[in-house]
Parts: C-alpha cells; sequence; structure tokens
C-alpha cells in the first residue's frame, strides 16, 4: 500500500525559503524607519528656518512700528509748529485768525486722535488781569481763569479749536495749576523745545478714564531768540498745544500695519506708567521684544509681543504640506519594498512548493507505473522501450530486464508495419493522443489483443523520453463483446418472431371478434324479429303474463345487441393510429353539452366550462373521451334539481370533470374502469358498462392517467391528463 502524501503550504518559517527572501520584510521596515527619520530631521530644520524667519520678521515690524510711532510724534511737532509760527508773524492772533489756521488743517479727518490745536498764555497776576481788560476791550467778551485762585503764574487756555463744545469747555483752564502739565510747560519754557506731558486726564472728559499726552511747543515774543533760561522766561509769552488720546495715536499709526504686534507704551521717564496696553492674546506669545523711544523730554519703553506659537504654525501650510508629502512618500517607499519583500518571498514560496510538487508529482507518476494493473511504457524517439512496469511485464510474457531496451512495436504481429507507426506517432504530436488495437504476440507463441494508447510525455533535461504508452489486454473483453453481440443478434430474431406471433394473435382475435358479433346479431335479429310478429299477431291469445314475457325476451335481444355493438367499439378503438392535433376542449367540450341539452330540453342543468382550455391528442378519440364523462355527469344528475357539471384545468396541469349526481362509493374507484363493470342497476340508470374503460384506453393511448373520485349521492370527479404532444401509434 502506497504511504498517504499530503501537500505541506510553504509559509514564512519554512526552511525550504531562504532567509533572503524573509529579510524583504526586515529591509522594508528599514527604508520605511530611515525615511521617516530624514522627514522628521528635514522638517525640523525647516520648522527652526520658519520660526528663525519668523522671528526675524517679528523684529522688522517692532522696528517699523516703533518708527512709525516716532514718526508720527513727529508729525503731531509739525502741526503745532505751524501755530507756532503764526505766533512769530503776529504778536497775538486774534481768536479768528486762530481759528481759521486751524480749520485749515483739517485735524478731523487727517489726524483724528488729536483732540484739537490750541494756545495757553504764560502770564502773571497782573499780566493776567491786562490781558481781560484787553479782550474785553477788543470786544472778545469775558475772559475767566479757572480753577479760581491766586498764583504767581499762570497758563490759561486762550484758543482750543476745532471750536466744539468739549474743546470750548476748556477755554480759561489754567493748565500751569496741574503738577503734571506745569512739569512739561515749565520744561518746554526753559529749554525752547518742545516738551511731552506724562499721562493726564483731559479736562474735557469729565473724569472719564482715557489716557491722554499733550505735546507743549514754547512761543517767545516775536523776533526773540533767547539763548538762557532767564532770557527764556522773561520772553515767554506762551505755549502752543496738541492733547491727543494715546489709543487713538496707536491705533492711527497702526492702521495699515499687516501682522500688527502686541504692544504695551510704558511711560518710564520716572518710573513706570501704563499710556497704552493691547487685549493680551490667547496664548503665551511666540516671541517678544522692548524697546526704548524718546519722546519729547519722556522716555517710553515699547514692549512688543507676536502672535502665539498656534498661530505662526497655522500659517506655515507650506512646511505642513512638506511633512504630509514627506511622510506620504515614506509611507510609499515602504509600499513599494514590502510589495517587493511579499513578491520575493511569494516567488521562493511558489519555487519551494513547484519544487516539492514536481517532486511529488514524480514521485506519484512512478507510484501509478508501478502499481497500476494496465502495462505502462516509456519510449524514446526511436520507439524503444526506456522504462516500464510490471503489469507490462506480465502482459508480454517476460522481464523488465528483457524488455529494456527492446522496440516496443517489435512485440507486436504487424510491427513491421512502418506506415502505421508513422501514422501513430504523427497523431500522437499532432492531437496529444492516438488509440489503436493491435494483435500481441506472446514468447509461448499465443497471439492475445492489445488496447493501446499513445500519449507525448516530456522527459528530463538530457533524457530522451517522448512518448507514453498504456497497454490494456482486452482478449477476453473482446471475446465476451463478441458474444454479446451474437446473443443480441439471436435475441433480435426471437424479438421479430414474437411480434409476428404477437401480431398473427391479434389479428385472430379481432377476426374472432368480428365474427362472433357478426354471427350472433343473425339470431338476434331473428329473437327481435319473430317476437315482434308473436306480440303483433298472438298478443291477444298469450294474455298479459304472455305478453310480458314476450317484452321481456326482447328487451333481453336489444340488451344483447348494444353489448355487441360496445363490444364492436372497444375492438375498434385498438385498431388504427392516433393522429396527435391541437385540440380546443372548452368549444368540443360546450358543443357535446349542447347535443345533451338538445336531447332533454326539459332539463335544467348548471353547466361552467373554463375557458381557453387546449391539449394535443387525436380529435375522435378525446371527443369520445368527454362524450363519456360528460355524458355520465349528465346521466348521473338527472335526480337532481340543482344539477351542476363542471369542466377545467387543475393547477397540476390535469383536466377534470366534475358533477353533484349520484356518485359512487369510494371502495369501488378501481371497478369503475372495467368493462361491463356497473355500480348501479339498469333500471335506475340505463347504459352498457363500458364507457369508463374506454375513456382509461383512450387515455392511457395518449400516455395520460386517468382518476375517479366520490362518494354516494355527493358527486363525483374524473381527473385526466393528455400530455402536450401525444405518441404517434402504428
Amino acid at each position: 500500500m502506497l504511504p498517504t502524501m499530503r501537500q505541506t503550504p510553504a509559509d514564512d518559517t519554512d526552511p525550504r525559503i531562504p532567509a533572503s527572501a524573509r529579510g524583504g520584510y526586515v529591509l522594508a521596515g528599514l527604508v520605511l524607519a530611515a525615511s521617516l527619520v530624514l522627514v522628521f530631521l528635514y522638517w525640523r530644520n525647516a520648522h527652526a528656518r520658519e520660526v528663525q524667519a519668523a522671528e526675524a520678521e517679528f523684529a522688522a515690524r517692532v522696528d517699523e512700528t516703533s518708527a512709525q510711532l516716532a514718526q508720527r510724534l513727529a508729525t503731531y511737532e509739525l502741526v503745532a509748529r505751524g501755530g507756532v509760527a503764526l505766533f512769530a508773524s503776529v504778536a497775538r492772533p486774534s481768536r479768528r485768525q486762530w481759528q481759521d489756521y486751524v480749520d485749515g488743517l483739517n485735524l478731523r479727518t487727517r489726524y483724528p486722535e488729536l483732540v484739537g490745536l490750541g494756545f495757553a498764555n504764560y502770564a502773571t497776576a497782573v499780566q493776567l488781569s491786562a490781558l481781560q481788560q484787553l479782550m474785553r476791550d477788543s470786544g472778545e467778551g469775558l475772559f475767566s481763569v479757572w480753577p479760581h485762585g491766586v498764583r504767581e503764574r499762570y497758563g490759561a487756555v486762550l484758543y482750543m479749536d476745532p471750536r466744539t463744545r468739549e474743546n470750548l469747555a476748556t477755554i480759561g483752564y489754567d493748565m500751569y495749576s496741574d503738577p503734571v502739565r506745569q512739569e512739561a510747560m515749565a520744561a518746554a519754557r526753559d529749554s525752547g523745545r518742545p516738551r511731552m506731558s506724562g499721562r493726564v486726564q483731559l479736562v474735557r472728559d469729565d473724569g472719564k478714564p482715557g489716557p491722554a499726552l499733550l505735546l507743549f511747543l514754547p512761543v517767545y515774543r516775536a523776533g526773540d531768540h533767547p539763548g538762557s533760561i532767564a532770557a527764556r522766561r522773561e520772553s515767554m509769552q506762551g505755549w502752543v498745544y496738541s492733547p491727543l488720546r494715546v489709543p487713538g495715536f496707536v491705533d492711527a499709526t497702526l492702521d495699515k500695519v499687516a501682522y500688527r504686534p502686541g504692544l504695551r507704551i510704558v511711560d518710564v521717564t520716572a518710573g513706570e506708567e501704563l499710556l497704552y496696553a493691547d487685549p493680551p492674546p490667547a496664548g503665551a506669545p511666540a516671541f517678544a521684544k522692548s524697546t526704548t523711544l524718546e519722546a519729547y523730554g519722556r522716555r517710553w519703553r515699547l514692549d512688543f509681543s507676536s502672535e502665539p506659537w498656534a498661530a505662526i504654525d497655522a500659517r506655515m501650510t507650506g512646511l505642513r504640506t512638506t511633512l504630509a508629502v514627506g511622510m506620504l512618500a515614506s509611507l510609499l517607499l515602504f509600499g513599494i519594498a514590502l510589495v517587493l519583500a511579499r513578491t520575493q518571498l511569494r516567488a521562493e514560496r511558489l519555487a519551494a512548493r513547484m519544487t516539492e510538487s514536481y517532486r511529488r508529482s514524480e514521485l506519484r507518476f512512478r507510484s501509478a507505473m508501478e502499481y497500476s494493473a494496465i502495462g505502462k511504457a516509456l519510449l524514446d524517439h526511436a520507439g524503444h522501450i526506456v522504462d516500464l512496469n510490471p503489469s507490462l511485464a506480465r502482459i508480454l510474457g517476460r522481464t523488465r530486464a528483457q524488455l529494456l531496451g527492446t522496440a516496443f512495436d517489435g512485440h507486436f504481429v504487424d510491427g513491421a508495419d512502418q506506415p502505421q507507426r508513422g501514422r501513430e506517432r504523427d497523431l500522437a504530436a499532432g492531437e496529444g493522443v492516438y488509440r489503436g488495437t493491435r494483435t500481441l504476440l506472446r514468447d509461448d507463441g499465443s497471439l492475445r489483443q492489445a488496447q493501446l494508447t499513445f500519449s507525448p510525455v516530456p522527459g528530463n533535461i538530457g533524457q530522451d523520453i517522448t512518448r507514453l504508452v498504456q497497454v490494456e489486454d482486452v482478449t477476453d473483453r473482446l471475446r465476451a463483446e463478441a458474444q454479446v453481440l451474437a446473443l443480441n443478434r439471436t435475441l433480435e430474431a426471437r424479438v421479430a418472431a414474437r411480434t409476428r406471433e404477437l401480431t398473427l394473435a391479434n389479428r385472430e382475435l379481432e377476426s374472432f371478434a368480428y365474427g362472433v358479433s357478426h354471427d350472433l346479431r343473425a339470431p338476434l335479429r331473428a329473437i327481435d324479429g319473430f317476437s315482434r310478429l308473436l306480440e303483433e299477431r298472438y298478443g291477444a291469445a298469450l294474455g298479459a303474463e304472455g305478453r310480458d314475457y314476450l317484452a321481456r325476451v326482447r328487451n333481453a335481444a336489444a340488451r344483447m345487441g348494444s353489448l355487441i355493438e360496445a363490444l364492436l367499439k372497444m375492438a375498434r378503438l385498438g385498431r388504427g393510429g392516433i393522429k396527435p392535433v391541437p385540440l380546443d376542449l372548452s368549444r368540443m367540450a360546450a358543443e357535446i353539452l349542447a347535443e345533451l341539452r338538445a336531447g332533454e330540453p326539459g332539463r335544467t342543468v348548471e353547466v361552467e366550462i373554463a375557458p381557453g382550455l387546449q391539449a394535443t391528442g387525436d380529435a375522435s378519440l378525446v371527443r369520445n373521451l368527454l362524450q363519456n364523462l360528460l355524458g355520465n355527469a349528465w346521466k348521473f344528475t338527472r335526480d337532481r334539481p340543482d344539477a351542476r357539471i363542471e369542466f377545467g384545468r387543475e393547477a397540476d396541469g390535469a383536466f377534470f370533470v366534475r358533477d353533484n349526481g349520484a356518485g359512487f362509493a369510494a371502495e369501488y374507484a378501481d371497478k369503475l374502469f372495467r368493462p361491463f363493470q356497473r355500480l348501479h342497476s339498469q333500471e335506475q340508470f340505463a347504459g352498457d358498462g363500458i364507457g369508463l374503460a374506454t375513456v382509461k384506453r383512450i387515455v392511457e393511448r395518449h400516455g395520460g392517467e386517468v382518476h375517479a373520485e366520490g362518494a354516494v349521492d355527493a358527486g363525483a370527479t374524473f381527473r385526466f391528463t393528455l400530455p402536450a404532444q401525444a405518441p404517434d401509434e402504428v
């Protein structure tokens, strides 16, 4: 018995697969790790460069913002110096002249953060009284100074334009009475240069919080250029000043700056005083820088802060795209390496499987040859035996050693037939397989018939093997087939003889039936004729009882005639062939029932015929079938006042005739189709007893079946089938 062989699939740990194939997965992992590290290093360097660029950009914005703030303050100085120039040309401009000058500057449009441009008069108490008298005399009205009180020096606001309600409310305010303002005013007076005050609360704001600053420019008497502090104090006429709000100043300066940095302005001239601060950002700023701005005698520290890291990172879309593309490329490279590794592994696995399959296939082939009951041999291109199995040695009657290297054709009687051998080789080469039967000559001199099957088979490299031939000894089989053929010929002759005998017997039976019916009809006609003459001529002499006997004789003769006629019909039904044609059973049934109604016009019967009932069969036979079934239904519903007859087709294709007549007992269903079997008396329901037997024979001749169901006084149902194509009969 051969050992059971199982094909074990190679997996990743199969020792038949080289380690290099499994190392492809390791290489793919190294490729992924290396590519991800390179992408991360590149991204980190790029991110550092982006951060440096963002920081440099932030520093540039800080410098730009500081310069813009200083430039804006210089613009305010230029505006105020125009007022100083006006006082240089006119000893004391009138209120109208000052208003016209300020209106020409259009401060509300150009510098909305400036509250206005004003002039504060510098005077002693005596000079102030003279000024008030002068203003009254010139028609400018009463000029009152507040806050009230006697002071050594006054710096009351004389002009303040644009002339708004808030600005007019500041007229007469002695700014020199406020220490913060006084400090800046005195510094401007003594230095001859513009000076900025510290944080103040504007008088016009009525105590509302809001950081504001005042820029003071000294005004000396026309034509004076004092060179010392004492001379300046002696020549001091007043100050042109401009109050400004710090938030408006910052907003107007940085209004058109893109990515405006956060800003805090702290006055650090004497201590720290917050002048302005942007709202704090959502997170900690990424960068911060502080610069110092010298502003007209004041020292400001400008604290700048950038956006949070999150906002800066959000703008680095290109860097994120680079990172995503790098990771995607790494994964793609890993996928390619993985596919190559898997392809290599599959190739190695397939090679291992093919090697193992080839080895097992060769083993199976050798086993099949060795243990096959059919003789097999491998032939070279010259037809010599290269290898063979024991079965072939047994068929040829020699040992394996004796057969190796011999010409295969030499072991057959027709082995020298060169054209035949060439034809076998050509067929085997062209069609692949060639089969034939040849005569084998054994060493003992006996002849055997062998079935040969030639098929091409490739050999190993360097081995000359071209064909495989299978040899099967079919001598016994051919003999058995010859015996079977001889027996079949004998059997066919016997069947033909029996058929002739049966045909002759049927003809003799038909002749006998016709002869009997003919011979019986003559006596019956004589009995009927003489009985009728006897009744006509001697009826009165016979008496009532004699006439009754005579009537019974005549009825029996008529009954006998009907039976003979039925036998003839049965005999004729068995003769002739069936001529199948398409039939409309619905129309045929309607015609039959119309004939029955015409025969008994006084009866009322409910009839239901399904439309479209089609079948294939012999027209006359099928009509006879329906006449018998519908006639029985008509006859056996005679005593029903609500008589009903139904003809239709069921779901399984069977036709049926159903009535609600007298019915029959279920146990007698098999007897209904036997000739002359009656379940009712002749007096109750007349008939010959062969109608249903005729129905069964017609149905069977068409290859169908017929069944009956019923119950006493509950009606009957007859089901029959007609094939779609009735068989032809000869």
